[in-house]
């Protein structure tokens, strides 16, 4: 093991720079020269390295290009360094570049297979499906000529034959409920905008809620128009839901920080291995500094939510509520290739204001220990129990007013919530595992459009399900029929999260974005009612 630790880390950066270099001289068609090489790692290491390459290339069973040993060579060094430098395919890039670029080209629809039926569950506003009179509620048939209905397609296939290149036609078969006949509709492909502000609502008469999925290049003017949107409608204080959110753009990170922030208040700063810091502080132009503001978080919110509730935490602006973050704190420089392709490079660590560190601890090399943290903080109680999470003396630091703040990797919030499975059940699980409980709210939102697609408001929506007395039983009927058996001890102990579930996902196949799920499974989410529950007690 010390002779690992000793030899193993100087070659693979050895190995590195040599590929790199390669690389590059490949990507501008040419070779480098042996002198080149020698110049970069040195004459006897470059012999070995180079003869290796030489002899898989030339003399290898099954012929491979001098770009596949590269291929199969790069990963294989990035993953003895730390768990988050990366090599990224050229096939891969592009897929996990979009969801953070702001848009892409399609027909903008949200729809769901939820058995082999493609349901159009909402159409975007202004979108090209909404012009060529796409309604939700919808089946999809046929994708041009291609039979979409009963054929078990992958969603990914689904997604590829709708997508298409702006300007593009696509002609759509659809079943359309009340109507005898097919439905045909031309639908011309449009750039269609990824919100990463999944849901904007308001929880209470004074209590406004933002739910962020992401840090995209259009995040913070998403969430300073969500912002103005909730203080139009009476918001006095915020929800700002990080939770499942694992990162993206520092620079939105740092810009909805800002929002919050008077003038000279730091933000973050990053440290590379010259102990060389880059600080960032607030301006003080932010709209929202007079917003009483409270931060969910959980397990899986990562690098820039950890930014933001760090700063927000640190400089004593709000209250963090929910479970201990992930604690990805290590800055990756992307270096692009001309093929597509690219290198995600540690090169920096992230700090809150306090000085902690967000990174958590890790063993080079060691993915597999480093992906099973989590599961590993399951198993200690860690989720349910905040007396099990413990951290040492010297990693505890203190806010400007006192509070007292951990270090070690990710942010312990200020209010801990328990994951709660009291109301778990056998017959929850078959409803929800089977997909019957989804598949029925499709079917009630079906047959009750009208009443959905002429509601204002989602007070309209909760009346209409206080007017349907006999919603859950028909459910539980309807789960009986499609093979689970009613056991009411069960139903009793689930009731109230099956209840909220119904609500929640027949509300969100209404006109109304997502913000009307988030408002009907507000009653079973113990972080959501606890934020309102603050927010509440501080006005």
């Amino acid at each position: 093991m010390k002779f690992l630790q000793k030899y193993a880390l100087p070659t693979l950066v050895v190995i590195t720079i040599f590929l790199m270099g390669w690389i590059f001289g490949q990507q501008h068609g040419r070779q480098l020269t042996d002198g080149q090489i020698n110049m970069l790692i040195g004459s006897q290491m470059n012999d070995k390295i180079t003869k290796v390459v030489s002899y898989i290339g030339n003399d290898y069973i099954e012929p491979l290009s001098r770009d596949s040993i590269a291929e199969l060579a790069i990963p294989a060094i990035l993953k003895e360094l730390d768990p988050h430098s990366a090599y990224i395919p050229a096939r891969e890039f592009k897929q996990l570049e979009e969801p953070l670029q702001g848009e892409f080209d399609g027909i903008g629809i949200v729809f769901n297979m939820a058995t082999d039926t493609v349901i159009v569950l909402n159409v975007i506003p202004a979108g090209p499906s909404q012009k060529a009179g796409v309604l939700a509620g919808d089946r999809i048939i046929k994708v041009n000529d291609t039979l979409i209905a009963g054929q078990k397609m992958a969603q990914r296939e689904v997604m590829k034959r709708l997508r298409g290149p702006r300007g593009t036609q696509v002609e759509l078969i659809l079943e359309r409920k009340g109507i005898a006949d097919p439905v045909a509709v031309t639908v011309t492909r449009d750039a269609i905008p990824l919100n990463s502000v999944e849901a904007t609502t308001m929880m209470t008469d004074r209590v406004g809620f933002i739910r962020l999925s992401q840090f995209a290049r259009t995040s913070f003017r998403e969430v300073k128009s969500a912002v103005d949107t909730l203080r139009k409608q009476g918001m006095q204080s915020l929800i700002l839901d990080l939770r499942g959110n694992s990162g993206g753009f520092l620079d939105q990170a740092i810009l909805i920080a800002n929002e919050f922030l008077e003038k000279g208040k730091l933000i973050v700063y990053t440290e590379d291995r010259d102990k060389k810091r880059m600080r960032q502080f607030s301006d003080g132009r932010g709209s929202a500094t007079d917003i009483d503001v409270a931060v969910l978080i959980d397990e899986s919110s990562a690098s820039s939510s950890e930014i933001l509730a760090g700063a927000l935490q640190d400089n004593d602006r709000g209250t963090i509520i929910g479970r201990r973050s992930f604690g990805k704190g290590l800055v990756q420089s992307q270096i692009p290739f001309e093929d597509g392709s690219a290198l995600r490079l540690t090169v920096a660590k992230y700090f809150t204001p306090t000085g902690r560190s967000i990174q958590k601890p890790y063993t080079a090399g060691d993915e597999e220990g480093y992906n099973m943290d989590i599961v590993n903080r399951y198993r200690h109680n860690e989720f349910f129990s905040a007396d099990s999470i413990h951290f040492a003396d010297s990693l505890k630091f203190t806010t400007p007013k006192g509070k007292v703040v951990y270090g070690g990797g990710g942010i312990m919030p200020d209010i801990f919530i328990p994951m709660d499975t009291t109301n778990m059940s056998r017959y929850f699980l078959e409803v929800t595992g089977r997909n019957i409980l989804y598949r029925y709210t499709i079917e009630y939102a079906d047959s009750h459009r009208q009443q959905l697609s002429t509601a204002r408001s989602l007070k309209d929506i909760e009346a209409m399900f206080a007017a349907d007395k006999g919603m859950f039983d028909r459910f539980v009927a309807y789960a009986a029929k499609s093979g689970v058996k009613p056991d009411y001890r069960q139903i009793a102990t689930s009731r109230k999260i099956m209840e909220a579930q119904l609500k929640a996902y027949i509300a969100r196949n209404s006109e109304f974005d997502s913000g009307a799920f988030y408002y009907f499974i507000c009653p079973i989410d113990n972080t959501l009612l606890t934020a309102i529950e603050t927010l509440e007690k501080n006005d």
